[in-house]
């Protein structure tokens, strides 16, 4: 049996609003072995993304244990924890994030010449290749299609070989076709890497390419599934 990766037990977030307390997580159990692809739906506001950032340690949980990778996220501090995903998280957004004042090699060289990597350029240029753009290193987030802008945000999130990579509904903002293109590389490269896959979507039919599928509603896990048929990369 695969090592835990992602491991919640009775996790609660609370937030304070101007109509006070907002219970975001209501006791969330869950357990993600390590290279497992995990599916997380559920309708808006239902805490999918909330679980992302918790995850990620980008927001503290109120109350319960957060183990990831092996770190129990609730006792390290805020350095510890920009150290903890520099190191072991990659995280795919809706809406690409790219940095516009830099190229596409500069746009994925940022998180390894963050960590004092010397081959920081050379890693970034092989994993724009391995997404297809080896002709768009020169190029700004301007100059580049949708599509081609979630391809550098994968390489981004891809190039310091993390062990757990987040997508948090990464083709929301592509057509059908393209949104095709770019799941298929995740599921590539999550094969060709290893990496524990969490992916955040609206979408039933994309949530059964994953191995499991954990179904949230209001800051709770109604029901985890085994999904119908687990996603097969192109040519395998």
């Amino acid at each position: 049996m695969a090592a835990s990766m992602i491991q919640f037990q009775n996790v609660q977030l609370t937030l304070a609003s101007h109509a006070g307390k907002v219970n975001i997580l209501r006791g969330i159990d869950l357990d993600v072995a390590e290279g497992e692809a995990l599916g997380l739906i559920g309708p808006s506001g239902s805490g999918k993304s909330t679980v992302m950032m918790v995850v990620a340690g980008l927001e503290r949980a109120s109350s319960g244990l957060v183990r990831v990778a092996g770190h129990q996220l609730g006792a390290m501090s805020e350095d510890a924890l920009a150290g903890f995903r520099r190191n072991h998280i990659g995280i795919v957004f809706q809406s690409f994030h790219l940095l516009p004042t830099m190229t596409a090699l500069e746009n994925v060289a940022v998180p390894l010449e963050l960590a004092g990597r010397p081959d920081a350029f050379e890693r970034a240029g092989e994993e724009l290749q391995a997404v297809g753009l080896s002709h768009r290193l020169g190029h700004y987030p301007g100059q580049l299609s949708g599509g081609e802008q979630q391809r550098v945000a994968l390489a981004r999130a891809m190039v310091a070989r993390p062990r757990i990579l987040l997508a948090d509904e990464p083709t929301g903002n592509l057509d059908s076709e393209t949104g095709e293109q770019i799941i298929q590389l995740i599921f590539s490269m999550r094969a060709r890497t290893g990496a524990t896959l969490l992916l955040i979507t609206h979408d039933p039919l994309l949530a059964q390419r994953c191995d499991r599928i954990a179904h949230l509603s209001d800051g709770k896990i109604a029901r985890i599934t085994a999904a119908a048929a687990p996603f097969a990369v192109a040519g395998e």
